[in-house]
């Protein structure tokens, strides 16, 4: 299990199971296996109805949703983003590498009827760009890596909301106030979990409050789905509101089944999509628009927000970052996939044709991303190398 922890890993399996989904989607019997996948697994006893596929894009991945949630909430209490002066440069970078690629889509959309997709652009998956910075980046700094989770974490924080303020519609209040209590429940069980809490203390067995917690997390994915917001948005909240280390306890034995199962199934099933057979002229805007809003957006808000960052939290923290570092980190940015994946659904929810185009724009684009980020974190990685740095720990060009 420690294997499918690894960042390089995870990466592979998430592009090989895209690659895979695109591949069968496209060969003679690819229609029946997208059948297969919208065959819905009704429970009219509980009011639910969903396809394989939505169980997987609603269910499955609200655990990925909370393994980033926990990283998110040590990060704000104990990690990179936990004062001002730390959060400043990576909290500008991420904005900058949300407004510009969304400014770009605009562009190529204004006027027509998928303008809503401008989120679509704006994501990075956090662990593909750790996975190729880890293959191909031996000799870049850490500062650099912690820079790149700080800036995606912040990322996927702008993502969460997006999705739950932009793609929400009709909410249930009743359903949310249900949602509310377990939630409240599923943060005050899992205090009994901490480390000197009296039910540890009094070495009472740790399986019933794990049972308890499954109960309640459970419930409280059922109620946000039947509230109306995206089901994913359960994880993130629950998350947030488990006790810190029982919290990162549980991500770690989740991360597993998050790199292993979870992401490499969304993955398939999102990249099924028929390559369509028409003349690039005739592609709808919202192709192009996420096309060129992933890999090119990325990297310039981030290089030109980061560029700005640099000047500003330089005075107050010495930040030891420079502008080719910020490139190497904004071309790793474009790698948009789980999330822009996602987002692709919800923004043109109904309108099947454009989501097979935005799905493939997605893969294009963070697969013109990993190639331009492999081969500047391999660049970058050789300068540091030949400047005397040690692997991970910095060099000449540490300030």
């Amino acid at each position: 299990m420690n294997l499918l922890r690894s960042e390089r890993l995870a990466s592979v399996l998430l592009l090989a199971a895209a690659v895979l989904g695109l591949l069968i989607a496209n060969l003679p019997f690819g229609p029946s296996v997208i059948g297969l996948m919208d065959a819905h697994i009704p429970m009219p006893w509980i009011g639910l109805d969903l396809s394989i596929d939505h169980w997987i894009s609603d269910g499955l991945l609200a655990i990925f949703f909370f393994v980033v949630a926990v990283e998110l909430k040590r990060e704000l209490v104990i990690g990179e983003l936990n004062s001002l002066s730390k959060a400043l440069l990576p909290t500008i970078a991420a904005i900058g590498g949300v407004i510009v690629p969304a400014l770009i889509y605009l562009a190529f959309t204004i006027g027509t009827d998928t303008t809503e997709g401008w989120p679509i652009p704006t994501a990075t998956d956090i662990a593909f760009a750790l996975g190729v910075l880890a293959v191909f980046g031996r000799w870049i700094p850490t500062r650099v890596r912690v820079f790149l989770l700080a800036l995606a974490v912040i990322d996927d924080l702008i993502a969460i909301l997006i999705i739950a303020f932009f793609f929400t519609t009709d909410a249930d209040l009743a359903a949310l106030g249900f949602a509310a209590i377990t939630v409240a429940l599923f943060g005050a069980v899992s205090r009994l979990l901490k480390p000197r809490s009296e039910w540890i203390l009094r070495r009472r067995p740790q399986w019933p409050v794990a049972v308890v917690l499954w109960a309640l997390a459970v419930l409280t994915w059922y109620f946000v789905y039947q509230s109306g917001v995206h089901a994913t948005i359960a994880g993130v909240v629950l998350g947030l509101v488990m006790a810190r280390r029982p919290g990162g306890r549980a991500a770690h034995d989740l991360e597993p089944w998050s790199n292993g199962v979870v992401l490499p199934l969304f993955a398939f099933s999102a990249a099924m999509v028929v390559i369509p057979q028409v003349h690039p002229r005739e592609l709808d805007p919202a192709f192009w628009g996420i096309l060129v809003g992933l890999p090119v957006g990325k990297l310039v808000g981030i290089i030109l927000a980061g560029g700005v960052g640099l000047l500003v939290a330089r005075r107050r923290t010495g930040v030891p970052l420079t502008i080719g570092d910020l490139a190497t980190v904004g071309a790793l940015g474009g790698i948009g996939f789980t999330v822009s994946l996602l987002m692709n659904e919800l923004a043109f929810a109904g309108k099947g044709e454009v989501i097979d185009l935005g799905t493939l724009a997605v893969l294009l684009g963070s697969g013109i991303a990993i190639v331009a980020s492999a081969i500047l974190v391999s660049v970058r990685s050789r300068q540091y190398r030949a400047a005397g740095a040690q692997p991970g720990t910095g060099g000449a060009f540490a300030h």
